[in-house]
């Protein structure tokens, strides 16, 4: 296979390399849905895993960053990010197909420490992976496009993502009900049709062309100071590092919540999941436009306090004795966390290529994701730890109203298990704002403008629409066919 770099490409070769990275992260969509997120956390609760498992398990896609050093190394000695990044690929897919084949390789189910013990594999080799493909990716993008071309790109996977997810939850509500004896195999062919699809990927993102790197003569340590050294980018990590924490506190458990708190099918969680990936794709583009008009960081001031009260939401959302009041406050919870985390995502990832140097970005990259990666591994399992305090305690706040012959209590706040860490993790998150302000981005709007102007945009959008409303009102229809036969006839 060749693997040579191109010092000058051409725009035929920028585009076509383009296209084989959307392809590329449709197929990684996919194995992603068959063997991460919602899915791993139900199999492994099928599996019997405890709380710190499933603690360990969310931490582990970002525990393993750490690995990251090892690709700003392999990048300096052989100066080929694609071959890098491929190999490591397959390695760490190939994990994936060792897990689905479990069941044949052994004569009985590995249990989940098999199963942590294989991922922690995958994703290491991933880790790897995705420290050469980001920097490849600033090089091989040109920044004029850099939002509007992750904003199609990310549409196009959560696409694939919600009709995956969909499917996933049908089929495996479907076995539970109808052949419960089959529950285990199927999860472990699931995980199996996700690695082959990976491997699919891994051949797409081959075929993509790479500009040769800019690669620095210090050593590995002093290029990973460099970015430590940088004020600004120091100030990013920092608000980044912060952030991460306070999120990954709460968000991993929303699926124990919604399981076992709130009872709800895993049909139920993943249309709910669907749900925020739609609100995600419908203004993903939104996004990406306003980030290269304005700023990442305006994005980001404007989508995080949106988000932030999506995570204090979730806290009350069981709060209705009504289990179908409960899913209504999970439904809004999960419209405006789909529509926020599109814009933070997205912003996040690019002000980190936009503010690393050009010759310096393996290093910059993977400084800021292994120090991020270290809080946001840490939070999960803290949450793991303290689960079961919290299972232990509640906060109940009542108002009684008493009279001669009756008593009516008004329930206001009724805190219990992962109630609290909803409530920590969106303060964290709050306070996380303030370190924001640090950082420097070329093209800074204040946010006060970009809302002012869409809303201005979101008025003309809806005068719009009324107005061609109108023009197929009965009245108008009526009074055009009069003025067509007069004039026909005169």
């Amino acid at each position: 296979m060749n693997f040579k770099t191109s010092s000058n490409l051409s725009p035929q070769q920028v585009q076509s390399g383009l296209k084989y990275i959307v392809k590329e992260g449709v197929a990684a969509e996919i194995m992603v849905s068959l063997t991460g997120g919602t899915f791993l956390v139900a199999m492994a609760l099928h599996l019997g895993a405890s709380n710190f498992q499933i603690g360990l398990l969310a931490s582990l896609p970002i525990l393993t960053n750490i690995f990251q050093l090892i690709s700003v190394w392999l990048v300096k000695k052989y100066r080929n990010r694609r071959a890098i990044s491929v190999v490591t690929s397959f390695i760490a897919r190939f994990a994936l197909v060792i897990i689905g084949l479990l069941p044949v390789l052994s004569s009985g189910v590995g249990g989940v420490e098999v199963l942590i013990f294989l991922l922690s594999i995958h994703y290491l080799f991933g880790s790897i992976s995705g420290g050469t493909w980001n920097s490849w990716m600033k090089d091989l993008i040109p920044d004029s496009i850099l939002g509007k071309y992750f904003s199609h790109r990310t549409r196009i996977t959560q696409i694939v993502s919600v009709s995956f997810n969909l499917l996933i939850a049908f089929l495996v509500d479907y076995i539970k009900a109808r052949h419960p004896e089959d529950v285990t195999n199927s999860y472990f062919i699931m995980v199996l049709t996700g690695a082959v699809v990976g491997m699919v990927g891994v051949y797409l993102l081959s075929r993509a062309n790479e500009p040769t790197p800019v690669v620095p003569q210090d050593n590995v340590l002093k290029q990973l100071v460099k970015p430590l050294r940088d004020v600004n980018f120091r100030n990013l990590m920092i608000f980044n590092s912060f952030w991460a924490f306070a999120l990954n506190l709460a968000v991993p458990f929303f699926t124990v919540f919604m399981m076992k708190t709130i009872g709800l099918s895993l049909t139920y969680i993943m249309a709910l999941t669907i749900t925020g990936q739609l609100s995600g794709i419908l203004s993903v583009k939104m996004w990406g436009r306003y980030a290269d008009r304005y700023s990442n960081k305006t994005i980001i001031n404007i989508c995080a306090p949106v988000y932030i009260l999506c995570i204090l939401a979730m806290a009350f959302a069981a709060v209705p004795a009504v289990q179908m009041y409960s899913v209504l406050v999970l439904v809004l919870i999960n419209v405006f966390s789909g529509i926020s985390t599109s814009g933070i995502n997205l912003a996040l990832n690019n002000i980190g290529m936009k503010l690393a140097p050009q010759e310096d970005a393996t290093a910059y990259i993977s400084a800021k994701n292994i120090i991020i990666s270290f809080f946001s591994a840490v939070a999960p399992l803290v949450g793991g730890l303290a689960a079961d305090f919290f299972t232990s305690h509640s906060l109940v706040w009542n108002i009684e109203w008493k009279s001669d012959t009756q008593s009516t209590m008004l329930n206001l706040i009724n805190l219990e298990g992962w109630n609290f860490f909803f409530i920590i993790g969106g303060a964290l998150a709050l306070l996380s704002l303030r370190t924001l302000r640090k950082v420097r981005e070329n093209g800074e709007v204040q946010k006060k403008r970009v809302v002012i102007y869409m809303r201005g945009k979101m008025r003309k959008n809806i005068a719009r629409g009324a107005k061609r409303s109108m023009e197929y009102s009965p009245s108008v229809i009526s009074e055009n066919f009069r003025k067509g036969l007069m004039h026909m006839f005169n």
